[in-house]
C-alpha cells in the first residue's frame, strides 16, 4: 500500500536525518509517488509525521504491552519495570524516534500521540496494579508521568543520554514500590 511505503520513508528520514529532514518533496521522491498522493492522505507535513510516529510506536512500543499482567508471585516492582522496559527499550535502540516524538507531541495535533500512548499504557498498567491501593496508583501516576515527561524533555534538550532514562525510572519505581510494600506490612489491621 502506498501509505505504508510513505510512512516507512518518513520513519527512515526521522531516524537517519532528523525531524527537519522530513520534507514532502523528498518523501514523494523516495516513495516514487506524487505530492498529490501524499496530500490525498495527509493534509500537511505535521500530519504526515504524526501518522508515521503513530505507526512506528504502535509496532515497536504498544503492541507488546497488550496482555501484560503481573504473574502470581511477581513483585509490583518487577511488573512495573517489565512494562516500562517494554515502553522505553525501543526508544533506547532508536533515540531519534524519541527526539521526533518530543517535537511532534508539541506540534499541532500532537496531543493525539499522547492520547494514543495513554490508551495503550493505562490498561497494561492497571492490569499490573490490579490489587494495589487506589491512592498509591494515583500517586504513582502523578510521580511517574512527571518523571517521564521531565526525563524525555531533558533527553530532547541534550541534557541526558537516552540510556539515563530507564535507570532513573528503575530507581524511582524501586523506592516507590518498596515504600508501598513496607506500608502494607506495617499498616494496622482493621
Amino acid at each position: 500500500m502506498a501509505t505504508d511505503r510513505i510512512l516507512d520513508i518518513v520513519v527512515e528520514l526521522l531516524e537517519t536525518d532528523g525531524y527537519d529532514a522530513v520534507q514532502l518533496r523528498e518523501v514523494a521522491r523516495r516513495a516514487r509517488t506524487s505530492l498529490a498522493t501524499i496530500y490525498k492522505h495527509y493534509a500537511n507535513r505535521d500530519e504526515l509525521i504524526l501518522a508515521a510516529l503513530d505507526a512506528w510506536m504502535t509496532e515497536n512500543r504498544y503492541s507488546p504491552l497488550a496482555g501484560q499482567t503481573r504473574a502470581a508471585g511477581e513483585s509490583l516492582y518487577s511488573g512495573l519495570m517489565r512494562m516500562l522496559r517494554t515502553i522505553f527499550e525501543p526508544w533506547e535502540k532508536h533515540p531519534a524516534m524519541l527526539m521526533a516524538y518530543s517535537r511532534a507531541r508539541s506540534a499541532p495535533g500532537g496531543e493525539r500521540l499522547v492520547r494514543r500512548g495513554l490508551d495503550a499504557v493505562v490498561p497494561a498498567g492497571m492490569e499490573i496494579l490490579a490489587d494495589v491501593d487506589e491512592a498509591f496508583i494515583a500517586d504513582l501516576d502523578s510521580i511517574l508521568s512527571s518523571l517521564v515527561f521531565g526525563l524525555t524533555g531533558r533527553f530532547a534538550a541534550g541534557e541526558i543520554a537516552i540510556t539515563d532514562i530507564l535507570p532513573s525510572l528503575e530507581r524511582t519505581v524501586r523506592w516507590l514500590t518498596a515504600g508501598y510494600e513496607a506500608s502494607r506490612v506495617t499498616a494496622p489491621r482493621r
